[in-house]
C-alpha cells in the first residue's frame, strides 16, 4: 500500500494523494447501491499527462480506477467503487476554460469546469450553454453532457449528446485519443483563424467514438477535455406558465409547440416538482405545493440579437393562439410562482441545498426515455406503486422534458425521503425497486442504467450486452475503469 501511495505521489505530487478514511462516504446517497470497501486513495491530477500516467500505472499494478469530476452529493451510485482497493481519480482540479470562441460559438473545457463557473464567462462573450434543469452548482459540465442529462431546450438538441462535440479521451489501456475533429485542439491561435476548430463530434471516420464514453459511467475511458457548442445569449427573454388540471391536458399543447420549434425552454412539471424548485425549505415546499396548479408547462421565449422585443411579442401571440386551441391559458404568474422568480432560477445552477434535497434531505430518482403520449400512463403506474407501498403520492415530484427536437421525452420521478428515518428510507427503497420494474415492463427505456437498472436493461438484451463487453475488452482490456458498473 505504501508503495502504491509513493508511486501516485510521484505522478501527481504528495499533496494530491488523499487516504483519509472518510473519502468513500460522499460518493453516493443512493440507498439501493451497497458499498464494497472504501477506496484506497483519492488522487487529484492536474493535467492529461498525469491522468495517462495514472492509467498506465493502474494497468501495471491491476488497480481499479473510478473517475469522478463533479462535487458531492453524488446521487446515483456510479462514483461509488464496486470493488475493494480502488483509487478515486478526482478530476475536479482540472477546471480550466481553455477557449471561448464567439465566432464559432464554441467553448473548450476541462472536466472540472462546472456550470456555475462556465455560464458567467460565456455571458461576457455574449454566449450561453443550454443547461439541464437546475444542475448542482458543482456539477461538471462535461460529466453532465456525457451522462446525457436532458437540456431544457429541445429545439437546440439535434441528438441526445447535444451540445457535446469533440473529446480528448484516455482509454482504459492508457492510449490518448481525440474524437471527432478533436485533433484541432485550438492550442495555436492561427489554427482558429484558419478554421481548424474542434467543432465536429462524430468521427474520426465512420465511427462516433464519443458515444463509447457516453453514459458509460467512467467504465471505458477518462475524458480530459471537450469542446461544447454554445448559443447566442439573448438580448431579451420572457417566461410563461401554462397551468393544467391533468398532464394529458398539456400534452397536445406541447406537441403543437414542438411542431413549430417554439419554446427556448420547454418542459412540464407537477405541483410538487415546481414547489421543490421554488422553495428553500420543507415548510415552504408544502405551502407552495398546496397553492400551485396540479400541472404546469413552462415555456421560455428569447428574442435573439435582431429586433428581440418584436420577436418575443410575435412568438408570444403564436403560442397564445396554440394554447387557446388546446383550451389552455398562457400566464406570466401563478399563485405562488411568478415568471421573474422562476426565470432567475432556471438561468443558473441550483442554489444550496440542491433543489431535489430541500424537502426532506434525501431523494431517490427514477428517470427514463419514452414519448410524450405515453407519459400519463407512466404517471399512473408510479402513483399506483406508491399507493401500494404507502408512500405519500403528493410528495412525488414529476418532471417531463421533451428531448431531441421533441421526438422523445425524459420522464423523471423524484421521491423525497428523510435520510435520518429508517422507516422512510426502507419504504422509499422498496418503492424505487418496485416502480422501476413496473415501468421497465411498461417499455420505459432506461438509457442511463445506474444501479439495479443495469441488470434489468442488459438482462433483457443479451446481444447488446455481448457487444458492450467486447467494446470494453478493446478500450479497457484489464477492466480497471469503474469495474462492476453496467454489464461489467
Amino acid at each position: 500500500m505504501n508503495a502504491k501511495k509513493a508511486r501516485l505521489a510521484e505522478i501527481v505530487g504528495p499533496d494530491h494523494v488523499i487516504d483519509d478514511p472518510g473519502i468513500g462516504e460522499s460518493f453516493t446517497l443512493d440507498r439501493t447501491v451497497r458499498p464494497a470497501k472504501r477506496p484506497s486513495f483519492k488522487v487529484r491530477p492536474k493535467t492529461v499527462e498525469q491522468v495517462r500516467e495514472i492509467v498506465l500505472w493502474a494497468n501495471e499494478t491491476l488497480t481499479p480506477l473510478v473517475p469522478v469530476s463533479s462535487g458531492a452529493p453524488h446521487l446515483r451510485g456510479d462514483t461509488l467503487p464496486s470493488v475493494p482497493e480502488a483509487v478515486i481519480v478526482d478530476l475536479a482540479g482540472m477546471k480550466r476554460i481553455l477557449k471561448i470562441d464567439r465566432r464559432n460559438r464554441l467553448a473548450l473545457l476541462e472536466p472540472g469546469v462546472t456550470y456555475s463557473q462556465l455560464q458567467p464567462e460565456l455571458q461576457k462573450e455574449g454566449l450561453r450553454v443550454i443547461m439541464p434543469l437546475l444542475p448542482r452548482a458543482n456539477k461538471s459540465v462535461i460529466a453532465s453532457l456525457l451522462e446525457r442529462e436532458p437540456p431544457m431546450s429541445p429545439r437546440y438538441q439535434w441528438n441526445l449528446l447535444e451540445p457535446l462535440r469533440s473529446l480528448e479521451i484516455v482509454w482504459g489501456n492508457g492510449d490518448r485519443f481525440y474524437s471527432g475533429s478533436g485533433t484541432f485542439r485550438g492550442e495555436r491561435e492561427e489554427d482558429w483563424q484558419q478554421g481548424l476548430v474542434p467543432v465536429q463530434g462524430p468521427g474520426p471516420g465512420q465511427l462516433d467514438f464519443y458515444k463509447f464514453v457516453s453514459a458509460a459511467q467512467g467504465s471505458m475511458g477518462i475524458v480530459t477535455w471537450a469542446s461544447v457548442k454554445c448559443e447566442v445569449h439573448p438580448e431579451f427573454r420572457k417566461l410563461f406558465l401554462v397551468p393544467g388540471e391533468r398532464l394529458a391536458d398539456l400534452i397536445d399543447f406541447t406537441y403543437r409547440l414542438l411542431r413549430f420549434r417554439f419554446g427556448d425552454e420547454l418542459f412540464l412539471v407537477n405541483d410538487a416538482c415546481l414547489a421543490y424548485i421554488l422553495a428553500q425549505d420543507e415548510d415552504k415546499a408544502v405551502s407552495l405545493r398546496n397553492s400551485l396548479p396540479p400541472w404546469t408547462a413552462v415555456v421560455g421565449i428569447t428574442g435573439g440579437q435582431v429586433l428581440p422585443r418584436e420577436k418575443v411579442q410575435a412568438r408570444q401571440q403564436d403560442i397564445q393562439e396554440l394554447a387557446q386551441q388546446s383550451g389552455l391559458t398562457l400566464a406570466s404568474a401563478l399563485r405562488g410562482c411568478h415568471e421573474g422568480e422562476l426565470q432567475a432560477l432556471l438561468l443558473n445552477a441550483s442554489a444550496e441545498p440542491y433543489w431535489k434535497l430541500r424537502y426532506k434531505g434525501g431523494a431517490q430518482e427514477i428517470f427514463f426515455l419514452s414519448t410524450l403520449d405515453r407519459a400519463a400512463g407512466y404517471v399512473a403506474t408510479m402513483q399506483a406503486a406508491a399507493g401500494e407501498q404507502q408512500y405519500p403520492i403528493s410528495d412525488i415530484g414529476i418532471y417531463v422534458q421533451p428531448v431531441h427536437q421533441g421526438v422523445g421525452c425524459h420522464c423523471e420521478f423524484i421521491l423525497p425521503f428523510d435520510r435520518g428515518s429508517q422507516a422512510e428510507s426502507v419504504r422509499t427503497e422498496a418503492l424505487f425497486r418496485d416502480a422501476s420494474h413496473r415501468l421497465f415492463g411498461q417499455k420505459a427505456f432506461f438509457s442511463r442504467p445506474y444501479g439495479i437498472w443495469a441488470d434489468m436493461v442488459y438482462g433483457a438484451d443479451e446481444r447488446t450486452k455481448m457487444v458492450t463487453q467486447k467494446v470494453k475488452d478493446i478500450f479497457d482490456p484489464n477492466h480497471l475503469l469503474n469495474p462492476g458498473k453496467l454489464c461489467f
